[in-house]
């Protein structure tokens, strides 16, 4: 079945899948002049209204990103929009320079002193992969600095689209970043995300690309059907080990993510448990074996001690689908999962994870990830600032920035709580991964500043329903 726009503009390219959907374009006929101007004219009007009558400023490079800067000026010239474009070099391919003859306004030299409302950054987009000379850094920071809102087109100049590196220090903070044809990784890769503002995309008409990454967008919950009870919605076991608190965090948010059932399993019954928390209590493998479990999660308060590392492992032996956090990832080896996992990892313990599998850390954030779960078989959320999630078989979702209040402790537990709740829900780790990971960033944008792990925790339904 043909994908909807929606889940093509949903897709994330790379700086070599891009140019193969663009030339796909103009192999059915679409001229590079006819894209530019479509390109142009459709970030143009997000300028416009964000303009509102005030002067723009358009900064054009010598590429297509500065032919699209000149479409962009000439757009906002034909409807009123007071603008001026200060060139940093001539137009160096055709399309560019055809762009540059349309254009009948003032085009400045690099040289020029300019105050004014609302910069647009048209210098360069995707694929840049050398830092910007000190000249050209310097215009843009000074242009940046002479203007109150600050536009970047595609990408901010300066920035590595596959890796979303700053290629120069001291790059400047943008209000809007209008992607162009489809979402980079970039986009949301740390640190280039942090300097992009609110984000928009633009659509050219590419079509689907095999293999693209894509970001993560709201899933679809359905009640339970009218004849659910609490096993057939899932039992979750969450496995408890040497510090109770993260444990209980985990089961607070898990209770409130879907799964039916949600049972706490220690060796004695820690302080506070909630009295809708069941808590078996017994040695490390007791009551496990429950057939009627959906999933479990371990990890949460784990310990690394050496019983820790016998309760991991009688955990993974049982072959049921399962989370794996915290304390358990450093404890992490190959050969050591049976079924089906989900892996949550920091950037701590992915390098301990990376370590253990024997890989390598000197990639992208999306390709650590997606190494990792080729080489274990589990889905990878590799958790942080900049979320993202891989399956063995290649997928890759990169989630759109959550609030930043999430950095405090004990997220990261609720996090696996409400993944795992997911898991017994259906047993499709990828699925509860997305799931899991969105609802965690909802649940953080309903709390609120300055929430705690608990705050959280029992916001989750609410980003539930």
């Amino acid at each position: 079945m043909p994908l909807g726009r929606s889940s093509i503009l949903a897709q994330v390219l790379s700086v070599a899948q891009m140019r193969a959907a663009e030339e796909a374009l103009f192999e059915q006929g679409t001229s590079v002049e006819a894209l530019m101007e479509t390109a142009g004219r459709g970030a143009g009007e997000y300028v416009r209204r964000i303009a509102a009558g005030r002067p723009v400023t358009v900064l054009c490079g010598p590429g297509k990103n500065g032919g699209d800067g000149y479409v962009i000026a000439r757009h906002l010239m034909e409807h009123g929009t007071p603008v001026r474009v200060v060139a940093a070099a001539d137009p160096a391919t055709p399309a560019a320079r055809n762009a540059r003859g349309l254009y009948q306004g003032e085009v400045l030299g690099p040289d020029a002193v300019i105050e004014g409302e609302v910069l647009i950054d048209c210098l360069f987009g995707s694929g840049l992969t050398r830092p910007l000379s000190d000249s050209l850094l310097g215009l843009l920071r000074t242009l940046a600095e002479n203007h109150h809102l600050k536009v970047a087109v595609d990408l901010p100049s300066g920035v590595e689209s596959d890796s979303g590196a700053c290629l120069n220090a001291g790059l400047p903070r943008f209000d809007l970043t209008v992607a162009l044809s489809a979402w980079k990784h970039a986009h949301f890769a740390m640190p280039a995300c942090e300097t992009m503002g609110a984000l928009r995309l633009f659509d050219i008409g590419v079509a689907a690309v095999p293999g693209a990454a894509a970001v993560l967008t709201r899933p679809l919950f359905t009640p339970p059907p009218a004849d659910a009870h609490k096993y057939r919605r899932g039992l979750l076991g969450i496995v408890a080990g040497e510090m109770p608190g993260a444990p209980l965090l985990s089961a607070e948010a898990a209770m409130r993510a879907g799964a039916g059932y949600v049972k706490l399993f220690a060796r004695a019954r820690p302080a506070g448990v909630p009295n809708d928390l069941v808590c078996h209590a017994g040695p490390d493998a007791d009551g496990l074996d429950d057939p009627r479990i959906a999933a479990l999660l371990v990890g949460p308060g784990l310990g690394r001690s050496g019983a820790a590392a016998e309760r991991l492992q009688a955990v993974l032996e049982l072959s049921v689908p399962v989370v794996v956090d915290a304390d358990a990832l450093v404890l992490l080896g190959p050969g050591m999962m049976t079924g089906p996992a989900v892996l949550t990892p920091h950037e701590g313990e992915m390098a301990a994870l990376e370590r253990a599998f024997g890989l390598s850390a000197d990639a992208p954030k999306h390709a650590r990830a997606l190494a990792l779960a080729q080489a274990s078989g589990a889905v990878v959320l590799f958790k942080g600032p900049d979320s993202v999630i891989a399956a063995p078989d290649g997928r890759v979702l990169h989630a759109p920035r959550a609030p930043s209040w999430l950095s405090v402790a004990g997220t990261g537990d609720v996090l696996a709580g409400i993944t795992a709740s997911r898991l017994a829900v259906h047993r499709d780790p990828f699925r509860a991964a997305s799931e899991g990971l969105w609802l965690h960033g909802e649940a953080a944008r309903r709390s609120g500043p300055a929430f705690t792990a608990g705050d959280l925790a029992r916001t989750v339904s609410k980003a539930f329903a």
